[in-house]
């Protein structure tokens, strides 16, 4: 195990990117997140899954060089083309625009279409959150949960974020769950690691209960809550793919393997000036609602452990496995 500061992490993440044929623009952008799953404690969407970009580069599922392309036909709605290109460039430049029209009118949405794996959904809504604005996202994934009743991957694992201001900065609630039990990437991580599922997170192409990780992602993904998850994964399809003309998750290439082309997924972003409808009485109602939900001492509020985590990497580092450090260290060098 190596400690490193979160600034070395992206610019490793950075170099790597570069390398392996993406723009200058585009690798910082991506590294930035990168470094920021890192510090916040989730490593399955942090230099573990590096090697997946630079792989990605090299066959062509994501473009490096892509540019993406803003437009705005109606005074509410931005739409970002990310050209098969990474998410992250798209989404900066998108929110970037949201974020003063959010604030000038009240509302304000963002659609991207031809995108790719945009990383961790609640690091693009906290930082709406951290400009004054509540932000909701969606972005949808390649089919890997099955229909209530059915055997057949339908839909992605498709997360939801919503990240609330306070007013100085920061968010004190951050939500950013998919609609399976467990992320994709937790079973990916297991299966490169070499470790087994607990039962209850993936079943296999025949429909059975798996521990193996590898027959796991073959198969489908288990929603969270049964077809109370798949609804949820249904919402973010109808927002991320149908309603910004982004690929569904049915017609689209895997984030995984080489094999497919750009998968063109989706992502949707809705940002909110929180005085807009309350009267002024958000953050009073905001404060009453924390008071609440922190009353007694074990109850968890969303978004505390990945806070935590960030005030423990910025005092101390992150510890990186060193198999993937040198892994990662050898896309670097290459």
């Amino acid at each position: 195990m190596t400690r490193l500061t979160i600034l070395q992490i992206e610019e490793m993440a950075r170099g790597a990117l570069v390398k392996a044929g993406a723009s200058d623009g585009a690798a910082l952008s991506l590294a930035k997140a990168i470094a920021a799953a890192e510090r916040d404690g989730i490593p399955s969407h942090g230099l573990a899954y590096l090697p997946t970009y630079c792989e990605h580069l090299a066959c062509g599922k994501v473009i490096g060089s892509a540019m993406p392309r803003l437009s705005q036909d109606l005074p509410g709605v931005v739409v970002v083309d990310a050209g098969s290109g990474f998410a992250h460039p798209a989404i900066d430049a998108g929110l970037a625009v949201l974020a003063p029209l959010a604030r000038s009118q009240g509302v304000a949405l963002l659609g991207i279409r031809n995108s790719y794996n945009c990383g961790v959904l609640g690091y693009h809504t906290e930082r709406l959150a951290s400009e004054g604005l509540l932000a909701l996202g969606f972005t949808n994934a390649p089919a890997s949960i099955a229909a209530s009743g059915g055997r057949k991957p339908v839909l992605g694992t498709n997360p939801w974020s919503i990240a609330v201001p306070d007013g100085r900065g920061g968010a004190p609630i951050v939500i950013d769950q998919s609609a399976s039990v467990v992320a994709k990437s937790e079973v990916a991580k297991r299966a490169r690691e070499g470790k087994a599922i607990p039962l209850g997170w993936a079943l296999s192409p025949e429909g059975e209960p798996t521990t193996d990780p590898n027959v796991g992602l073959k198969g489908t993904m288990l929603p969270a809550g049964g077809y109370k998850g798949v609804g949820s994964a249904l919402l973010v399809e109808l927002m991320a793919a149908c309603l910004t003309g982004a690929t569904i998750g049915a017609k689209a290439s895997p984030f995984s393997g080489t094999a497919g082309g750009p998968p063109k997924t989706g992502q949707c972003f809705i940002a909110i000036a929180p005085g807009a409808a309350s009267g002024g009485e958000f953050q009073a109602r905001l404060s009453q609602l924390m008071a609440v939900l922190t009353e007694e001492r074990s109850a968890h509020v969303p978004g505390k452990r990945r806070r935590e985590a960030r005030e423990k990497a910025e005092r101390e580092g992150v510890v990186v496995d060193a198999g993937i450090l040198e892994k990662v260290g050898a896309l670097a060098r290459a």
